[in-house]
């Protein structure tokens, strides 16, 4: 009987509209599995622009033959403490049906192989995500138990940067500093 070869994955950078199109429909994918709202098609179009630039983060897909079947968005932060960048990962998503062939893992690798300059690499999880805290634990990651995630959306930021300032607190002009 004879065999058939698994279709070479290619990893690489989001290049064309096209690519950046692909990009969108992973994403939508990545909401239906997490049994999330899937992004506004504005939203889409903002994500695939910032994708082609390049600037705010990496984004990488995964190619099965000529079928987009995963991706990874990676930038970086900063350490205060250790006074170099952190390397997030913000996502990193295979299609379901193309789970087990060493996407996921390609994928995650290419994300540490870019983080290598940085003193750490970081991610959240979503607790139900059984398959994914496997991986990860799999990989040799550190679950982190003594920090929690907080977030202000839109309208808490709105009703936040409307209020007065401190008193004794005036912006200097650069953004994120005051002075005292």
């Amino acid at each position: 009987m004879a065999r058939t070869e698994e279709p070479t994955i290619v990893l690489r950078g989001i290049r064309t509209p096209a690519d950046a199109r692909a990009l969108g429909r992973l994403v939508v994918e990545l909401a239906r599995y997490e049994k999330l709202e899937p992004p506004a098609p504005a939203a889409l179009r903002r994500l695939g622009r910032d994708a082609m630039n390049g600037r705010r983060f990496v984004a990488i897909l995964a190619w099965k033959g000529a079928t987009p079947v995963g991706y990874s968005i990676t930038f970086e932060t900063y350490s205060t403490f250790q006074g170099r960048p952190v390397f997030y990962l913000e996502d990193l998503f295979v299609l379901p049906e193309e789970r087990r062939h060493g996407i996921g893992t390609a994928l995650f690798l290419d994300a540490v192989e870019r983080a290598k300059r940085c003193c750490r690499m970081e991610w959240q999880v979503l607790s139900w995500n059984e398959p994914a805290l496997r991986f990860y634990e799999k990989l040799g990651a550190t679950k982190l138990t003594d920090w929690t995630w907080h977030r202000l959306d839109e309208t808490g930021i709105a009703r936040l940067s409307s209020r007065k300032k401190a008193p004794r607190a005036r912006a200097t002009g650069r953004p994120g500093s005051a002075s005292t």
